[in-house]
Parts: structure tokens; C-alpha cells; sequence
């Protein structure tokens, strides 16, 4: 047998997937790891549990298919994105943990550089917007809390990259230290157009470029596993931002099409092809996939910080549901939330209002609320964040959604899923195998190792398993989405009273 492994390193779990040659997931190995919130709005991981997780979820996966190393083709990786890793290049000493992509602290930094008038430059080279979301901050935040991180990175002796990189490197026993362009365009670093770091960029937001790793196509050689990791020698042939490696991984190889994956946050990402035109709406603008060394291909992207953490916390910080999976039998014991709307910004709210200071909010509570109206407000608000990012994303494109291609562990919850098509008006698709993050990632080394001939191959593999129609009707929809909206001027900074 010949497989493909992807590994899909997450926010909250790392995760390993053995893809064989009709792709089919024969194993799945998953470990959660630990979330450290040491102040408020601040969110870090360990650097080394994130290593030791994924190497036991690629044991736990390769044990399921009952393969073994030598039996894979190729690897490919694929991460959360703009979390970010520093280490001594030398020894591979983390040099404290990562800050992760949800983090805030960088607020003032962003309002700086904003102030500085960085903010058209910024999108015009990046496709991004100035927000703590974004890498480059919090490279800066470290270096200027620690002055002796930037002397040691402008020597080359201290090295930061994103998880990917962190991985690669460890995968290789220090031998390689690259990322690819989908990571790379999520930096506030880099430039989208020439597909390179830019000099500019690294200068204002003072972060030395010889920290850097190399940046390379989503598809290239990214050398071998060293044998004292896995026990083989193995190709590692592809590397994507787990966003971008979910709209490869659903086959969105044409422009328009569009998919939503529901985890931690909500993503919704359309291609746009050779089309990098910024955004008149606040979206963002990444490399995609499909983006090698000769010609560019785009993603237009927004996204929602809080998804699936939303229900983990109404499960661990509220205690209305033990298991995240019940939500849906809990909310599906009432018509409608009772008057009750959730605006889940706790840490901010991201596209397409892009404020890092709005924070959370229950309105329409009565004594007549219960735990099911709650839960029903929950996934109303994970569908009503959704909603916002496809009607701009329908404007930014010209036309509107032909149907929403969903993925994501909420995306199996039907409840949800048909709150979307209702909410949204447009069909929302799920796909037989929601794993789609790993499977794009699989897709891209599988290609490279000639386990796949292409993209025509990849659709061929992609199949429906349920089609959500809308149901609600327009004047209905439309009331609805105006109450959401108030809901959310409530909790914007600038709604303040």
C-alpha cells in the first residue's frame, strides 16, 4: 500500500491523517494540548507540546491504518497560521511559548503603526489589514520586550516562524527551516504579488529579516523526515495554512466557489484566481494553494474568531452542556432563541469589522430564558457571523455564492448547518468527508509524489453527503439579519455609549 500522511496541526488538537491512494482516511490520530490565558486577551500554547502532540497523533494515525512509516509516499503539513514560534537556532530551544493567532495584546502596536499611516501600504503589499490577528506584531511585541531577541535575531542566532516552520523543523532534526507562501501572506511581512518577504514591511514593524525562514511554494521540497523521528527517511512535499488547505482540500479549484470551515473560529474563503484586487468590504487577500514560483493564485478570506470555542465554553465555563455534540439535541428542544442573541466577541471581532476592543454580550435575556434558548443563540450566532462574511464576499466578487461548501467538526451538526442555508438564502454542501483541512494538505504532497495526476483527479474524489436548501423566507431572513446587526453595533467600540 501507498500512503499519503497529513499532518493538521490546530488550535486546540494536533491531528495526523493516513490517506490512501483512492483518497480515503485509513487512520486519524488526535490530542488535544493545553491553552494558557495568562492575561486577558491573551493566548499562548507550548511550543514543545505542540510537537509532542502532533508526534503522537502521527503514531496514533499510522497504528489505525496499520501502516508504517516506510510505507508512506510523502507528507504534508498543514497549521494554524499566524501563531508564532521563537527558537534558538542552534539547539531548537524554544525561547518561551508561542503566541497564538487569537491573541490581542498587539492592539496598541497596530493603532501605532496605523498612526504612522502604514495601513494602505499594508494592504496594497499584504492583502491584509492592520490587527493583532496577523504574525508580524507579535514578533514585534517580542522583540521589544526583550532586547536581547532582537540582537541575537539580526545575527542569526534566534529564528521565528510560524507553526509550520516549527514543524518542518523539527520533522527534519533542524535541517530545514522554510515556510510556504500561504503562511507566509498571513505575516504582515510579506509580499502577495512578488512572493517574497518585503524589506519595508520588516523595517516598520522592526522585525529583523535574518529570523525568517525561507519561503517557498505550498508544493516544493521541503526535504526528509530524519530517521531518528519517525524511523524513515520521507518526503516532505507540501505545506499550506490549514484555511487555504481546506478550500484545496474541497476541490474550490475554480474561481467563486467557496467554502466555510467551522472550528475554533469560522473561515470562509472564495477563490479568486489570478485576481489580487484589494477588498472594498475589509476582507482579506492570501496566496492560495494552488500560488507556485511562476504564477499567483488568490484567496479571499474573512474570518470569525469565535466558532466552535463558543460552544466549548457554554460546555466548560458555563456548564450548560457536557459534551460539545449535545448542543444541537439541547437547542433543538425550542422553535427559536426566544428573543436571546449571543455577539460572541471575546476576543474582538474580526472581518468585516475588524475591531480588537469589542468584547462579548447576552442581549434579550428574561426570566423566561433557558439553557435551550442559550444554546439556540449560540449556533444562531455562529451561522450570523457567517452570513456577514458571504454577503461582502459576494460584493468584493461581483456575484453572489453559488452554494457554501462546509467542513469543520460543527459542520456536522445539522442544525446548524441548515441555520446557514436559512440565515445566508444560498445552499450550504457537506462534502462526505469533512476532514477536509488534512485532505488538502494530503491532495498537494499526494500530487507531488504522483500518487494523484491533478486537480481533475481531486474532484473526482469529492463527494456530497447532504445538501441544506434555504427554507426561511426573504422578509423573514432580512428582519432577522437587521436584529443581529443592532446586536452588534451594541458591542463595537465605536457603539459604545
Amino acid at each position: 500500500m501507498t500512503y499519503i500522511l497529513a499532518i493538521d496541526q490546530g488550535t486546540t488538537s494536533s491531528r495526523a491523517v493516513v490517506v490512501d491512494a483512492q483518497g480515503r482516511i485509513a487512520g486519524l490520530g488526535q490530542v488535544a494540548f493545553t491553552q494558557h490565558f495568562p492575561a486577558p486577551g491573551w493566548v499562548e500554547h507550548d511550543p514543545e507540546e505542540i510537537w509532542t502532540s502532533t508526534l503522537e497523533g502521527i503514531r496514533l494515525a499510522l497504528a489505525a491504518a496499520s501502516a508504517t512509516p516506510h510505507e508512506l509516499a510523502g507528507i504534508g503539513i498543514t497549521n494554524q497560521r499566524e501563531t508564532v514560534v521563537t527558537w534558538e537556532r542552534t539547539t531548537g530551544a524554544p525561547l518561551g511559548r508561542a503566541i497564538v493567532w487569537q491573541d490581542r495584546r498587539t492592539a496598541g502596536i497596530c493603532d501605532e503603526l496605523r498612526r504612522r499611516g502604514l495601513e494602505p501600504v499594508v494592504q496594497q503589499k499584504t492583502g491584509l489589514t492592520l490587527d493583532p490577528y496577523f504574525s508580524g506584531t507579535k514578533l514585534t511585541w517580542l522583540i521589544e520586550k526583550n532586547p536581547e531577541v532582537r540582537w541575537r535575531a539580526e545575527r542569526g542566532e534566534v529564528v521565528a516562524g510560524t507553526v509550520d516552520s516549527w514543524l518542518l523543523w523539527k520533522l527534519t532534526g533542524g535541517r530545514r527551516f522554510a515556510t510556504d507562501y500561504t503562511n507566509a501572506s498571513r505575516t504582515l511581512l510579506f509580499d502577495i504579488h512578488g512572493r517574497r518577504w518585503d524589506e519595508e514591511l520588516c523595517n516598520a514593524m522592526r522585525v529583523p529579516a535574518a529570523m525568517l525562514p525561507e519561503a517557498l511554494p505550498p508544493t516544493a521540497d521541503f526535504g526528509f523526515t530524519d530517521e531518528a523521528v519517525l524511523g524513515a527517511r520521507i518526503p516532505i512535499l507540501a505545506m499550506a495554512g490549514d484555511q487555504q488547505s481546506a478550500l484545496y482540500g474541497q476541490a474550490c479549484f475554480g474561481p467563486g466557489l467557496a467554502k466555510n470551515t467551522y472550528g475554533t473560529g469560522c473561515f470562509l474563503l472564495a477563490n479568486r484566481g489570478g485576481d489580487a484586487a484589494p477588498s472594498t468590504h475589509r476582507l482579506l487577500t492570501s496566496l492560495s494553494a494552488g500560488a507556485t514560483q511562476d504564477s499567483a493564485e488568490y484567496a479571499l478570506e474573512g474570518s470569525v474568531f469565535v466558532a466552535g470555542s463558543l460552544v466549548q465554553w457554554l460546555r466548560d465555563g458555563l456548564g450548560i452542556i457536557e459534551r460539545t455534540e449535545d448542543i444541537e439535541a439541547l437547542a433543538s428542544e425550542v422553535e427559536d432563541a426566544g428573543g436571546v442573541t449571543v455577539v460572541p466577541a471575546f476576543t474582538g471581532l474580526g472581518a468585516p469589522h475588524w475591531d480588537p476592543q469589542a468584547r462579548g454580550a447576552f442581549l434579550g435575556l428574561t426570566r423566561g430564558v433557558s439553557r435551550a434558548h442559550i444554546a439556540r443563540a449560540a449556533l444562531e450566532a455562529i451561522a450570523f457571523s457567517s452570513v456577514d462574511l458571504a454577503e461582502t464576499m459576494a460584493e468584493d466578487l461581483g456575484r453572489p455564492l453559488a452554494e457554501l461548501r462546509v467542513d469543520g467538526g460543527a459542520s456536522a451538526n445539522n442544525l446548524l448547518m441548515q441555520m446557514q442555508a436559512d440565515l445566508s438564502g444560498i445552499p450550504v454542501v457537506r462534502p462526505r468527508e469533512t476532514e477536509t483541512t488534512a485532505l488538502g494538505a494530503a491532495y498537494l504532497a499526494g500530487t507531488a509524489a504522483g500518487v494523484w495526476a491533478g486537480e481533475d483527479e481531486i474532484t473526482e474524489l469529492w463527494r456530497t453527503d447532504r445538501r441544506f436548501e434555504p427554507k426561511m423566507v426573504e422578509p423573514e431572513r432580512q428582519q432577522r439579519l437587521a436584529e443581529w446587526r443592532k446586536a452588534v453595533g451594541r458591542v463595537l467600540e465605536n457603539g459604545r455609549e
